[in-house]
């Protein structure tokens, strides 16, 4: 018998990060490989940021904090979700975790139960349906139309609630699609939920500062305040800060829930690395004017991006509004073989033949619970984007 646990056999390890592990090996053995896998800034962390973590170094502060983030940090992420949304939190309402995978996972561990349902819309992040089950609930995958944008509609909701729901997942602007929804878009699917007292919503709002051509992703509880009472509304600083290695992830909810997720916390990892969150603190009461140039430089990215893919043949790459993915549909290479004599019958064959003939490192539809597609990060410089997309449409130009 293993010794290892039952619940781990409901889970699959994080297939971007062995993607972008894959391909980092592939580079170290001296291929000439461009990895477009990780959703990951290639930006740096801003210096104020970083000037602000040496300070708390030599002024001493390194030691344990209040497990759900100090006070201090806790004012200005409340302060951050008002000036950013209009969201009034109390301090006492906030908690800061190690990254938004923590944020997540503390929740559906303190209140999922078995027999309980989430729905998540899909193309969703790959890690939603697992942190889901390992807490012992059942994910419940709402597929949302290319032709809708790969938004979910209010009707579908409303169809896939049951009495077993428990949470809504709703990811704004969306990874793997960069899909957002605005404010109009989402008032009908907050009166859905006004229907249905019981289900909770966790909004995932990671990429809400990267939203393109004047486009304002809207929040939960900013659009229906009837809501706050059973809405996570999570942020962080990964995406928009470029801070993915301090692993800052923090949230707003209901106190009863926050006290729950504290204390899960508590006894896993205590409180975040009081480093990082001097660093946070700096990053969400600092500054915030070179995330317009970030926004800048992924406008020109993904428009590059896009256009370059829709040359490709058996590609069709729709514009996203927000975050910094692309996610084409390759429903017109299926059927066909490789240039290097691999049968394509599937996204993942298509993204393993590509990398193995190509030397591009992209991540396959169904890892998103959506096949047909596949997912690319433009969060990497211009000129090995400009070679990937060259070297994808010499890919697909080979396919017969």
């Amino acid at each position: 018998m293993s010794f290892i646990a039952e619940r781990l056999d409901r889970i699959s390890p994080s297939q971007t990060m062995a993607i972008t592990a894959n391909a980092r090996k592939l580079k170290a053995e001296g291929r000439d490989v461009i990895s477009l896998s990780a959703g990951e800034p290639d930006f740096d962390t801003p210096q104020f940021i970083k000037d602000a973590a040496i300070a708390a170094i030599q002024n001493g502060e390194t030691k344990y904090t209040d497990v759900p983030g100090t006070m201090a940090l806790r004012r200005a992420v409340a302060e951050r979700f008002r000036l950013d949304s209009g969201l009034d939190y109390k301090p006492e309402e906030i908690i800061v975790s190690t990254g938004g995978k923590q944020v997540i996972y503390n929740a559906m561990v303190a209140t999922m139960n078995a027999g309980d349902e989430a729905i998540i819309p899909t193309p969703a992040w790959v890690s939603y349906p697992d942190i889901v089950s390992l807490a012992d609930g059942t994910p419940v995958f709402l597929p949302c139309s290319q032709n809708n944008g790969f938004k979910m509609r209010a009707e579908e909701l409303e169809a896939a609630i049951t009495p077993k729901t428990k949470w809504l997942f709703l990811n704004n602007p969306s990874n793997p699609t960069g899909a957002a929804y605005s404010a109009e878009e989402l008032r009908p699917i907050c009166d859905v939920l006004l229907r249905h007292p019981h289900v909770w919503i966790l909004t995932d709002d990671i990429y809400n500062k990267l939203a393109y051509d004047g486009f304002e992703p809207a929040t939960v509880v900013q659009v229906e305040p009837k809501l706050r009472d059973r809405t996570l509304t999570m942020n962080g600083c990964s995406k928009a800060y470029a801070m993915t290695g301090w692993r800052i992830g923090y949230a707003g909810a209901p106190l009863a829930l926050i006290k729950a997720m504290d204390k899960l916390q508590g006894q896993s990892t205590s409180n975040t690395c009081s480093i990082a969150q001097a660093a946070a603190l700096a990053a969400v009461t600092g500054p915030q004017g070179f995330i317009d140039e970030m926004r800048a430089a992924y406008v020109a990215r993904r428009d590059l991006v896009v256009d370059m893919l829709n040359k490709a043949p058996g590609l069709n790459c729709a514009k996203p509004e927000g975050a910094f993915y692309v996610f084409p549909s390759l429903h017109g290479c299926l059927g066909k073989t490789s240039a290097g004599g691999k049968k394509i019958n599937t996204d993942e064959d298509f993204v393993l033949a590509l990398l193995d003939e190509q030397g591009v490192a992209a991540v396959h539809g169904s890892a998103f619970i959506y096949p047909g597609h596949f997912r690319i990060s433009y969060a990497t410089d211009t000129e090995s984007l400009v070679e990937a997309c060259r070297r994808i449409q010499v890919f697909c130009q080979g396919l017969h």
